[in-house]
């Protein structure tokens, strides 16, 4: 089923966790990293990840405090990971969600301390004093997000890609790049979210919400690289054109703009594929973010 109510419920939701991250990313910290954490991760940013966990809580019938702490963490992760990239020893970039990169403001020390403080933060948030969360929910929430940040995920992708540099990749190593540095996070997001259910998902409902986060989170880099070379800086909050300067793989730099096109919606139907197959009575919102995914502008 289609999610007529997207607008609004993304509206509502994006609220809450905006709400929540300011909340919970602390004002005062030592020597003003505080500062600098909040910079990271406050005003601004798609907060597709968060969405993805919320929506997938909603399809498990998920517990709510568990998918609203996810959300946050997932986020957190994902701010700590661009302050890293966009520093000189990796990305070396000065735009970040339309203002100077986190280094640029405050310094490369005070960038390094900012992401490590961010990934610690997004752990306590999964472990709250208060038995308000099922400790056994907590625990699966912290191994599904280190899994997806660590070695053979977002970190093990983003080493990959840092190696990669100048080299040329065929199709299936740039896959399995990108399904490590950017898609194992979006996967991650949606088990978060189904990790989060109030009940025993069947096999099949929990391995078709995995495929459908696996299908997104590679038409998420797909767009991605499609933008890299159609889009403005300005459009995109980020610095256009990077990949191509910096002499990375992209898909259009190996398919091709029309092919890697082809692909987004290939892997679109997948997702909407997956999400018919779960069972799952209330997949709209899913549904709805991956054609957000495919055909974002920014």
């Amino acid at each position: 089923m289609n999610a007529p109510d997207f607008p609004a419920w993304s509206s509502a939701q994006l609220a809450r966790v905006e709400q929540a991250l300011s909340d919970w990313v602390p004002v005062q910290a030592p020597a003003g990293l505080g500062e600098a954490m909040r910079y990271a991760v406050l005003d601004g940013g798609k907060r597709l990840r968060p969405l993805l966990v919320l929506a997938a809580a909603e399809a498990a019938d998920g517990h709510d405090e568990a998918a609203l702490r996810a959300a946050c963490a997932v986020e957190l992760i994902h701010a700590y990971s661009l302050v890293h990239d966009d520093m000189p020893c990796m990305d070396n970039d000065v735009l970040r969600r339309g203002k100077p990169t986190v280094h640029v403001q405050f310094g490369q020390a005070q960038a390094l301390l900012a992401g490590d403080a961010l990934q610690a933060l997004a752990f306590e948030l999964l472990t709250p004093d208060a038995d308000t969360v099922p400790p056994a929910m907590q625990a699966d929430l912290c191994r599904a997000l280190a899994q997806a940040a660590g070695a053979h995920g977002m970190a093990g992708g983003q080493a990959i890609d840092l190696a990669s540099v100048g080299k040329p990749l065929s199709e299936p190593e740039l896959r399995a790049m990108h399904v490590l540095k950017t898609g194992a996070l979006l996967q991650g997001s949606v088990r978060m979210g189904a990790a989060c259910a109030g009940r025993a998902l069947p096999q099949g409902a929990r391995q078709a919400l995995d495929d459908y986060g696996a299908a997104l989170g590679l038409a998420f880099q797909v767009v991605d690289d499609i933008l890299d070379v159609t889009a403005d800086s300005t459009q995109l909050g980020k610095t256009a054109g990077k990949d191509a300067a910096a002499d990375k793989p992209t898909y259009v730099s190996l398919l091709g703009l029309a092919p890697s096109r082809a692909l987004a919606d290939e892997l679109c139907v997948r997702a909407h594929a997956a999400l018919d197959a779960s069972g799952l009575p209330r997949v709209g919102h899913l549904r709805a973010l991956a054609d957000l995914v495919v055909h974002r502008r920014s």
